[in-house]
């Protein structure tokens, strides 16, 4: 197979695309403060959900989310956002709710967008969320990759901090999938204060390196690769003021060298100059050439929260629409950039924009 992403075709499956991971609301204070508003705007998001409704949204693929709800009127608000970005909802489990939460719940996540030299900060509310007490054995995987068929999985690192049992339920859905031929793939997503009560970054590697065996394309930063995996990344500063590619590659040939399986590896460059202003760029790695993604030096940020969700959705849907590293990376990059000029966790970019933004367009005003 010399390394190459053997992608199912279409014809053969009822989704394109599926995920495994939480989903939250999102209460977003505008311009404002979480600790000094007095109103909301709420939408969805979640690391892995992000994915598929990136790919169902702005490109127009048929995706599937795995997930759990508490059965009230809030976990039915999730899934109505759910069902407004297009993504199916047939795989949600329902979980009875008790009147006040004491024993499963629906997650919350307040999140500021920082501003200049304030940078964005989150507050999460998700103990206990039902799909935290997610098990092996609750989800049919083969129903959905053998009997339905699907041609890529994605999950991640969030999901997989959530509990003791959530990294089993990923293991278990990533060999699932395997078995039935979907390519898989996994966002690192280093969340020090998910790993805290379960055994902090030493068990972030444990789980995560146990993980990686059943990855076919894995996704993360530099510091999801330092924390989750344990590889470093030589010359990066402590205020990622400075991309050094030298050292981003060294990094992917290590994780290569260390895990074989993968047949990609990919990585977004952002150079963090303030709150508002990124250097943004993306590096993949796929049967043993490294492609980067055009350099948007001084890209300026509405709300970064979801950029690097997007950006694998993007670096997705070139691999299965062309087939075309080189073509991937520049589409995760422009996907990733464009999503961060909107509110939301979500994409709100047209397949178009992203395409315009991949052949070197410019914001000028279309008319």
């Amino acid at each position: 197979m010399d390394g190459k992403l053997e992608i199912k075709p279409a014809g053969s499956c009822a989704w394109d695309a599926a995920s495994l991971g939480e989903i939250m609301l999102r209460f977003d204070p505008g311009e404002g403060r979480i600790h000094t508003t007095r109103e909301f705007k709420v939408w969805e998001g979640g690391g892995e959900y992000n994915v598929v409704r990136g790919l169902r949204r702005c490109f127009g693929l048929r995706t599937t989310a795995v997930t759990a709800f508490a059965d009230n009127p809030v976990g039915r608000l999730v899934e109505d956002f759910m069902l407004q970005g297009g993504v199916d909802v047939s795989h949600v489990l329902w979980r009875p709710y008790d009147g006040i939460g004491r024993t499963v719940r629906n997650g919350l996540n307040f999140v500021e967008r920082g501003f200049g030299c304030r940078g964005a900060r989150s507050c999460a509310d998700r103990g206990l969320t039902a799909v935290s007490q997610l098990k092996p054995g609750d989800v049919d995987w083969k129903a959905l990759f053998e009997k339905e068929g699907v041609r890529w999985f994605h999950t991640g690192g969030i999901f997989a901090a959530l509990s003791e049992s959530t990294a089993e339920v990923a293991i278990e859905a990533l060999k699932a999938a395997k078995a039935a031929g979907t390519v898989t793939s996994y966002d690192l997503n280093y969340r020090a204060s998910l790993w805290k009560s379960i055994g902090g970054q030493a068990k972030a590697r444990e789980v995560n390196r146990e993980i990686a065996k059943y990855v076919d394309v894995m996704i993360g930063n530099e510091e999801d690769f330092t924390a989750a995996l344990g590889i470093e990344v030589e010359g990066v500063d402590a205020n990622l003021t400075k991309l050094p590619i030298d050292g981003f590659r060294k990094m992917i040939e290590k994780a290569v060298s260390l895990y074989p399986n993968f047949k990609a590896v990919a990585t977004t460059l952002r150079a963090v100059k303030s709150a508002t202003v990124n250097d943004w760029s993306a590096l993949c790695w796929y049967r043993g050439e490294l492609h980067k993604a055009a350099a948007r030096d001084g890209l300026e940020i509405f709300d970064r929260v979801g950029g690097g969700d997007s950006f694998a959705s993007g670096l997705i849907y070139g691999f299965m629409s062309t087939g075309d590293a080189a073509k991937a990376v520049e589409y995760g990059a422009a996907h990733g950039a464009l999503a961060m000029t909107t509110p939301g966790d979500t994409s709100m970019a047209l397949k178009a924009e992203v395409e315009k933004l991949v052949a070197g367009g410019s914001a000028r005003v279309d008319r």
